[in-house]
């Protein structure tokens, strides 16, 4: 007996959802429980931790890289509205934004970092910064991820376009759903290292 799940464009009846949509929330789900135990180390640690001092971070470059970074998520959308709306050229013009976006996110934090690298401030130097620097570079590698994804359907994987424009408009939506989830978990840690 040979059983195959394809890949479809058409929604399933059980859950409403095309295969692939139904995997990446799958996918995002494991995320968010790996985020949500950071989350939670976080809490505990900074509740028991004598010494709190993130006055060292600096909250306009966090700023500039909140809003890089919600700016991306409008140019992803506007990159398969563009799709749906049989635009090619726009949806061209949308991903090199969010890539462009995404890229400028890791310059700013790759100074961001060195600035304390400089000052001699490192992941063992006290418990807030091994927190730190665990959770925003686990987050700069959910970046660099989305990069290398949205690179490869911005110029290689755009031929599917031309034979199968529905599956390829579904990969540009599933690959918007990981890039939102990339997105939203800085607005949590944006607040909660830099503000709190």
């Amino acid at each position: 007996m040979d059983i195959k799940i394809p890949f479809n464009e058409e929604l399933r009846p059980d859950t409403g959802l095309y295969n692939a949509k139904l995997g990446v929330w799958l996918f995002l789900a494991s995320e968010v429980m790996l985020f949500g135990a950071l989350f939670s180390a976080y809490v505990l640690l900074r509740v028991a931790a004598p010494i709190w001092d993130n006055s060292i971070l600096n909250i306009p470059m966090a700023t500039i890289n909140t809003v890089v970074l919600i700016t991306s998520s409008v140019t992803m959308i506007m990159s398969w509205v563009s799709l749906k709306m049989k635009n090619l050229e726009k949806y061209k013009l949308y991903m090199g934004l969010t890539i462009l976006c995404s890229v400028v996110f890791l310059i700013i934090k790759y100074f961001e970092y060195s600035s304390k690298f400089e000052h001699g401030y490192y992941p063992s130097t006290n418990t807030f910064l091994a927190i730190y620097f665990t959770m925003t570079g686990l987050h700069m590698l959910h970046v660099l991820g989305g990069i290398v994804v949205n690179f490869y359907l911005w110029i290689p994987g755009v031929k599917m376009w031309e034979t199968e424009p529905e599956r390829f408009t579904n990969r540009i939506e599933i690959a918007g759903l990981y890039w939102h989830f990339v997105d939203l978990v800085w607005i949590f840690l944006f607040p909660a290292l830099y503000l709190l």
